[in-house]
């Protein structure tokens, strides 16, 4: 929505759980700053600024409010559609580029970019309204307060588990944001909170913008389960085993929908890792969509309607490991999925090392055993073994080659177009493998892998008449940039009666 201060008071006086993450409402005489649905009472219009950024708030020298919890506010990328700079250096940040503080990491960032640090100062002035530094600090300490909120660590694991380098640097920010020591917000915890079970095992509720369609993401994830990987539990929960700088633990994903939040089981031996592990998650699980705004948007087509009355919440599923997404994008070429993912699992069985960690659910103890294997462990003698053609082996070897080669070979682009030309310098490394590394790795909601067997077949089927990749790719046109949503929708099987009549072109 546009930042007039006359929309975004009515909204604050509705309370108006759409607009919530879309802007944040800084109150003059009392110094805070809140989400739209803040149960307190509203303060009046000239006593109020707003801001699209929690991170420009705190800029602007407002602290947290501590009734609606900016931190538990759903991440909806205000930024979208302003900066295709802004946006890939926010992406970073949240990996945890500037998680050291200083110009020198800004410099970096700024070098990943192309661009020089001051220009991107810049940008992120006119885009955020903070600087990226500023940025960095408030991620920080809305995942500070977060996990005093939901959990029992100690302080110290609190510091180091938000990023924070020391305790004294910890304790100092919180008292200048908060007048109050962080000891101080725990006492204030909610009684119903999530909380963790010991300092390796965290659970945290992270926020989405309702609805969500978690059968849906589900279902995309069990079929494509790599055995001993991966498994989606007779309770309705994702597990798998994960893998960071050379430790290794698990992840436990269920829906908490009386909370629009998805609750999130981390068992991970390095607490300072869980601000990658966070940001993974969302990403895997598109917890910074906006399904209104895509729904509206694609419902325009017949072909579409249907489907989004069928599946509102429909997210894009993401990547835990981008180079894992490349892979299985490989060995999928020309296949039906299901044989996809049995040559996924021996991939994985022969070539990753074994590390048995035993995940817990409700209904029962299940073994995982492998986590992915790294580029160089895809070596030719462990490729021998796979029932693939000499080509496709040959591809998986310059994949892994160009990943060992490049650390930043996945990371964000200035756009689709360029994203999917890096990917094609990959020999074997077509169109349709590089729209779906691009939709599912990097996150490019507009990519379109048009060519797709299956995406073919259900449109024809809905059109009641034959569709060529290129018609179906100018009939696209009006689905940017959320292409890749209208592709899952086509792909979701359609629970819809069947129509009696052809949809119009």
């Amino acid at each position: 929505m546009s930042l007039t201060p006359a929309a975004c008071y009515r909204a604050v006086l509705a309370r108006d759980p759409r607009h919530d993450g879309r802007f944040f409402t800084c109150v003059k005489t009392t110094g805070i700053y809140c989400r739209p649905i803040c149960p307190a009472r509203p303060p009046t219009l000239e006593n109020c600024s707003f801001v699209p950024t929690a991170a420009a708030a705190q800029a602007a020298g407002y602290r947290p409010c501590l009734r609606c919890r900016p931190e538990s506010s759903p991440d909806l990328d205000a930024w979208r559609g302003t900066s295709a700079t802004v946006s890939r250096a926010l992406k970073l940040i949240e990996s945890g580029a500037l998680d050291g503080g200083t110009d020198a990491d800004v410099t970096s960032l700024a070098n990943r970019l192309n661009i020089g640090d001051r220009h991107l100062r810049r940008l992120f002035a006119q885009h955020v309204g903070a600087a990226p530094v500023t940025v960095a600090q408030t991620r920080r300490v809305l995942l500070a307060k977060q996990l005093l909120h939901q959990t029992d660590l100690p302080m110290i694991d609190v510091a180091l588990a938000s990023g924070f380098g020391s305790v004294r640097r910890f304790n100092e920010t919180f008292q200048h944001l908060y007048q109050r020591p962080p000891s101080d917000l725990r006492r204030r915890r909610r009684s119903n909170s999530a909380t963790s079970v010991n300092n390796t095992e965290i659970t945290l509720c992270l926020p989405y913008r309702p609805p969500y369609d978690w059968p849906a993401m589900l279902d995309f994830l069990r079929a494509r389960a790599i055995a001993g990987m991966e498994l989606v539990t007779d309770d309705d929960t994702y597990t798998r085993l994960i893998e960071l700088a050379g430790q290794t633990g698990s992840l436990a994903v269920s829906h908490a929908p009386a909370q629009s939040a998805l609750r999130v089981v981390v068992r991970f031996p390095n607490l300072s890792a869980l601000p990658t592990i966070i940001t993974r998650v969302r990403r895997m699980f598109d917890l910074s969509a906006d399904p209104t705004a895509i729904a509206n948007a694609l419902a325009a087509d017949p072909l579409l309607a249907p489907r989004i009355a069928a599946h509102p919440g429909l997210r894009l599923p993401g990547a835990w490991d981008p180079f894992e997404i490349a892979v299985r994008a490989v060995l999928g070429q020309q296949i039906t999925l299901k044989s996809a993912t049995q040559l996924v699992t021996q991939l994985v069985a022969a070539t990753a090392p074994s590390k048995p960690t035993p995940v817990e659910s409700d209904s029962s103890p299940h073994q995982l055993t492998h986590t992915f294997p790294r580029p160089e462990h895809l070596t030719a003698t462990a490729l021998a073994h796979l029932k693939i053609p000499k080509s496709r082996a040959a591809t998986l070897l310059a994949l892994a080659t160009a990943a060992a080669n490049d650390p930043h070979l996945f990371d964000p682009h200035p756009d689709l177009d360029q994203a999917t030309a890096r990917l094609r310098t990959i020999p074997g490394v077509g169109d349709w493998t590089a729209h779906y590394i691009a939709m599912r790795a990097l996150g490019e909601t507009d990519a379109f892998p048009h060519t797709d067997a299956a995406l073919l077949r259900n449109v024809s089927t809905a059109l009641q008449r034959p569709i060529t990749p290129t018609q179906l790719l100018a009939r696209a046109n009006r689905w940017r940039p959320w292409r890749a949503y209208a592709l899952l929708h086509c792909w979701t099987p359609n629970k819809t009666a069947a129509r009696p009549t052809p949809i119009p072109a």
